[in-house]
Formats: C-alpha cells, sequence, structure tokens
C-alpha cells in the first residue's frame, strides 16, 4: 500500500470517515467512531510526524509541509470516491450538523467555532505570506547594506528597478482584504466571489479618491482624524483598508447569516440570479458605511490597548508576549495579534510585536533541537525525523505547528523549559528597548534581518533557542519510564548492541528502528521452541494473565502490541527480560527480543488452549 492508502487503513477505512479537511500542517479528520483508529499504525507511517486524537470524533495527522500532497492522494484514492458516491461521507454542513447536535464540540461550541474561523480565514494565505515575508528580508538586507533608500517608507525613490523588486511583497499585504473575505466567506457557505467582490469596492482606486474631493471634510473620531464625505446625505467614512483584516472578517460574519436567509426566502430556480443580486444590494452599503468602519475602530482599540502596555513597560510586554504565545497558538488565539501586527504597519510604519513573538519561536524551536539531540544520541529513529521536519518547518520558514503538535503537546515536561527559553528572550528584548520591524514577516532565521535591531534581536533569539535547547537536553523531556527504556530493553532481551532500540512516549509509543518486514518467510518456516513458550508464559503473566488479553500482534521483529482489558494488571517498565511501555489506554508495546513472531506464535497457543 502506498502512504494514502496507509493513512486511510489506519484512520478506520473510507467507511469510517465523514470528511477530510487540512491545515497548514495537520490532515484533520471527522470519523464515524474515532475508537477505529490505529494510531501507533498511523504513527509509523512513514511522512507521518504524530497525531492529535480530538473530542467529538475528530482526528488529526501531523504531516508537516507534505499535508497538501497527501490530502490530494488521499481524495484521489478510489475507495474515498466510492465512499462518497455511496454517501458515506458527510457534507461539511452535515458534519457541522451532526456535531452540534450531538454535542460533540465540547461545551462552548461558539468559541470553538469562533476559533476556527479565524484559523480558516488565514490558513489558505500562509503560503503567500511566506513568500512575501522572504522578499521584504532581501529587501531589508539590501538596504542595510546601503544597496537602497528606506524600501518601507513609499516616498522613497527606490529607482524603477528597486520599485518594482518592491512590489512584489505588497501585492500580497495591499490585497490581503480580498483573500480574508473569500476565504471568511467561502468558510460561512456563502458564495466567497461575493464576499471578494463586497471587500473589494472599498478598496477601488475610485472610493479612496473621494477623501480628496472638495466634499470631504475632517472629523476627530476617538483621539484620531478622519476623512468624511456625505452620500445622500449619509456620511461615509473614508479609510485606507490596504491589510486591513478586521473589515473583511466581519463582513463575512454578517454576510454569512444574509446568504443563508436568502437562499431559504428565495425560490430555488431564481436563487442563482437574486440570492448574490440581493446579498450585493444590502452588503455594499453596508460594509462601506457601517462595517468597514467598525472594524477598522476595533483594530485600532485592540492595537491602542496592545501599545499602552509597550508604552508603560516595554520590559513587560516583551515578557507577557513570549510567554503567551505557547498557550495562544494551539488555540488560535494569535490570529488576532497577526492582524493587529498588520494594522501597525499600516498606522505606525512598524510592528513591536513581532520581535518578542520571535522569542517563543526560536524557544519553540530549541526545544525540537534538543529532542533532536536526544533522539539521535539515543538512536530513536522515528523520533529523529519528526524533529528534523518540524525544526527545518520552523528554523526556515517560522512554523511551529510541526513542532508543537508533533512534539511538545505531546510531552508534558517539554513546555516548562520552553517556557524559561521564551523569558530569557523576552527580558533581553525588554532591557534593550524593544525591537520593530517595518512589514510582517514569519520569525525564521531567515527574515532576522527585517527587524531594525538586528544584534539585539539576533541575541535574544539565539539565548531563547539555546536556553529551550539545553534544559530539554540536559533535564530531558520523557517521563523516567520512556526515557529509559531503550537502554533496558537491549540488556532485557540480551540483543546484540544496535540490533534495536525503541522509543518511549506519550502517545506514541515504542518503535522499532530495524528495517525488516514485521512477517518473514524463515520465522513461518522456524518452530517455536521451549524458549519461546517461556517468554510467552512470562509476559502472560506481567500482563495480567490470559483472561486481561484482549488482542497480541507482532509489530516488528523485536515487539508486540497488545490490547488488554484493564491495565491495573499489567506490570510496567522492565520485568523478567521484557520492557512493557503504555502507549494509550488499554494498550502497551511489549519488547520481547529478536523473536517477537514467534513468541506471538507461543501466546496464541496458549490461548487457544485456556479456550
Amino acid at each position: 500500500m502506498n502512504r494514502a492508502e496507509q493513512i486511510l487503513t489506519a484512520v478506520g477505512g473510507p467507511e469510517n470517515v465523514q470528511s477530510l479537511t487540512h491545515c497548514a500542517t495537520r490532515l484533520r479528520f471527522q470519523l464515524v467512531d474515532s475508537s477505529k483508529v490505529d494510531g501507533a499504525a498511523l504513527e509509523n507511517i512513514k511522512g507521518v510526524m504524530g497525531t492529535v486524537p480530538q473530542s467529538g470524533q475528530r482526528y488529526q495527522v501531523i504531516m508537516g509541509g507534505a499535508v497538501q500532497t497527501a490530502f490530494n492522494e488521499i481524495n484521489a484514492l478510489p475507495q474515498m470516491a466510492e465512499s462518497a458516491r455511496a454517501g458515506r461521507q458527510l457534507s461539511d454542513a452535515e458534519v457541522k450538523a451532526a456535531a452540534r447536535s450531538g454535542g460533540v464540540r465540547g461545551k462552548f461550541v461558539f468559541v470553538d467555532n469562533f476559533f476556527e474561523f479565524l484559523s480558516d480565514s488565514f490558513r489558505p494565505v500562509i503560503q503567500p505570506l511566506l513568500g512575501a515575508s522572504l522578499i521584504i528580508t532581501f529587501m531589508s538586507i539590501m538596504s542595510t547594506l546601503g544597496i537602497i533608500g528606506n524600501w518601507a517608507d513609499p516616498r522613497t525613490d527606490l529607482g524603477p528597478s528597486w520599485s518594482a523588486v518592491n512590489l512584489m511583497w505588497q501585492s500580497v499585504f495591499v490585497f490581503l482584504p480580498l483573500m480574508v473575505a473569500y476565504n471568511a466567506s467561502k468558510k460561512l457557505n456563502a458564495d466567497p466571489w461575493v464576499g471578494f467582490a463586497i471587500m473589494a469596492v472599498v478598496m477601488l482606486p475610485g472610493f479612496t479618491a473621494m477623501g480628496a474631493s472638495d466634499a470631504a471634510y475632517k472629523l476627530h473620531i476617538a483621539g484620531s482624524e478622519v476623512t468624511v464625505i456625505d452620500i445622500f446625505g449619509l456620511p461615509l467614512t473614508i479609510f485606507n483598508y490596504s491589510s486591513q483584516v478586521f473589515p473583511p472578517l466581519l463582513m463575512a460574519a454578517v454576510l454569512g447569516p444574509l446568504w443563508k436567509g436568502l437562499k431559504r426566502i428565495i425560490p430555488e430556480n431564481l436563487q442563482l440570479i437574486f440570492v448574490p443580486f440581493f446579498a450585493l444590494l444590502v452588503m455594499l452599503p453596508l460594509t462601506a458605511f457601517i462595517i468597514g468602519p467598525l472594524g477598522v475602530y476595533i483594530g485600532a482599540w485592540v492595537a491602542n490597548g496592545l501599545a499602552a502596555i509597550n508604552n508603560v513597560s516595554p520590559l513587560i510586554f516583551a515578557i507577557l508576549i513570549p510567554l503567551a504565545y505557547p498557550f495562544m497558538v494551539p488555540l488560535g488565539l494569535h490570529w488576532p495579534l497577526n492582524a493587529v501586527m498588520l494594522l501597525n504597519i499600516q498606522q505606525l510604519g512598524y510592528d513591536y510585536i513581532q520581535g518578542p513573538m520571535g522569542t517563543w519561536n526560536f524557544a519553540c524551536f530549541g526545544a525540537t533541537a534538543g529532542v533532536l539531540y536526544l533522539a539521535i544520541r539515543d538512536k530513536e529513529v522515528a523520533r529523529r525525523q519528526t524533529a528534523i521536519g518540524a525544526l527545518a518547518a520552523g528554523l526556515l520558514g517560522g512554523i511551529s505547528e510541526p513542532s508543537l503538535y508533533g512534539i511538545h503537546l505531546r510531552y508534558k515536561k517539554i513546555y516548562p523549559r520552553m517556557l524559561v527559553g521564551c523569558l530569557v528572550g523576552g527580558v533581553i528584548i525588554g532591557l534593550g528597548g524593544g525591537v520593530t520591524t517595518k512589514a510582517f514577516v514569519f520569525t525564521s532565521v531567515l527574515t532576522i534581518p527585517a527587524f531594525n535591531n538586528i544584534p539585539l534581536y539576533g541575541g535574544a533569539v539565539a539565548a531563547a533557542f539555546f536556553t529551550a535547547m539545553l534544559l530539554v537536553i540536559f533535564l530531558d523531556y520523557r517521563d523516567e519510564d520512556a526515557a529509559a527504556v531503550g537502554a533496558k530493553a537491549t540488556v532485557a532481551t540480551g540483543a546484540p548492541a544496535g540490533a534495536f532500540a525503541v522509543v518511549g512516549s506519550v502517545g506514541t509509543g515504542v518503535r522499532s528502528i530495524d528495517d525488516m518486514p514485521l512477517y518473514t518467510a524463515e520465522a513461518d518456516k522456524r518452530e517455536v521452541t521451549t524458549g519461546h513458550r517461556e517468554v510467552a508464559e512470562k509476559l502472560l503473566s506481567l500482563l495480567g494473565g490470559t483472561g486481561n488479553i484482549v488482542d497480541l500482534q507482532p509489530l516488528a521483529v523485536t515487539r508486540l502490541r497488545v490490547q488488554v482489558r484493564e491495565d491495573a494488571g499489567v506490570s510496567g517498565g522492565e520485568n523478567a527480560g521484557i520492557v512493557l511501555v503504555k502507549i494509550a489506554p488499554q494498550t502497551w508495546h511489549a519488547v520481547v527480543g529478536s523473536d517477537a513472531q514467534l513468541v506471538a506464535k507461543a501466546v496464541d497457543e496458549t490461548l487457544a488452549a485456556v479456550k
């Protein structure tokens, strides 16, 4: 089976998949029954960096940068098409309706839906933002070297050639409101192109030009001077909506219910024409007169609040941001702050949040580097592969999700070590007076030159990185039993050095690094010996007896996967020459030596005799 088929089989087959979507790094499955998922098998698939079981029959598979390819491969499988034709897969609307009616999405459904809305509105724009941030970094380097002037100041004459290069990143940020409007409208099941068109009206050159006409006048609102012009006696506020994200989010939040209501009251055979017509008729003036300005004011209010904290004490601000981000990112709470960063750049010409945020990112990557070091030292191949992919995505792209979901959230000891790194980096930036940047960038190694005080910022993120890395290396991140299981297994089974190694982990299980097949012709030809039966007898005793065994299967030449009825009856750790590690409730891995298949046969004989 190829990778897509392996993933689909491990999640319970196409008949168990209600819907499949993806975010920047994760496949997101909505399942019929999540208990059918074979988590150990999933995590043994090449390219899978980890899994994230969730409530409400939801299950996420971390793929890193390969998520789009994996998503396309799975959807291209004939089994998925057949399942869809048979009506076994639910539409997005059906999945959401089932989730809400069944109460599977938690007690605070509105909060869950809100942050999912934010995430899905921004997620598809990540790739162009990543590309644009590297162009910005290139322009920063050219300016630092004195080759060009201030690239971020529109008044600077860069000459035709460099001006053309400078337009390459502006195309993404100027029209970001249109991209967000498209995604947000689509998320709420309105026509995304109608949402795009509604937002576009306030970005037309003609709309902005009205502010320069003789009929325009100035007003002071909430401490700011704004340009207003009367349209049929109604005051229309003229803003520059470039890079704004709050207005398109608010617009889509109104368009979604309106679109749904129009489809209810307009006959089906007339909907193609009149649903978009009435949607535009209502939303165009509503956005221009009310929603757009309201979104600008909300963004300004949030930005002013954060600016007030920063003005009172840059040190406190530089500490709070990196310490808050590790908890905000997994919940999606960081998206509003990203919007404020863009607003700061538009209104102030610079942003002061991204510098402290960078120390959190590098502390996160440092913790991953520490995990990688230990994985290489302890010959944990699977964990090493996960850490390498996550570290590359972080250091080169500034993306923390592979590290968070693939490693950090799975080990309770990583966060305290990482937070110390966040604190150290934040203190350095705060004591240095803060760091700003003139453009929105993803905080990676490649974008360090985009910050105004490169030595201060570089020193802070380096301190955050190495603090977290060294703490993970010297204090470890695994539970004591899991950290020691590899060494115990080698001694317990008497296998030659380098024959196999195992990794104990929370939620990932024990992995073999030998490349031998699970089932071999040689093993099939060999007979179960007295030695194998003795090992089987010891194993059954440690597992709580034959009555406690639900299922037992060989996973590799050294390892068995066992499902038991009660965990309380199992003796974990290293006992009687066998290593037992719990990987999930009622699921254990047993390292029994280099003849796991024959030991499994001996267990089967014993179980059959009991029956």
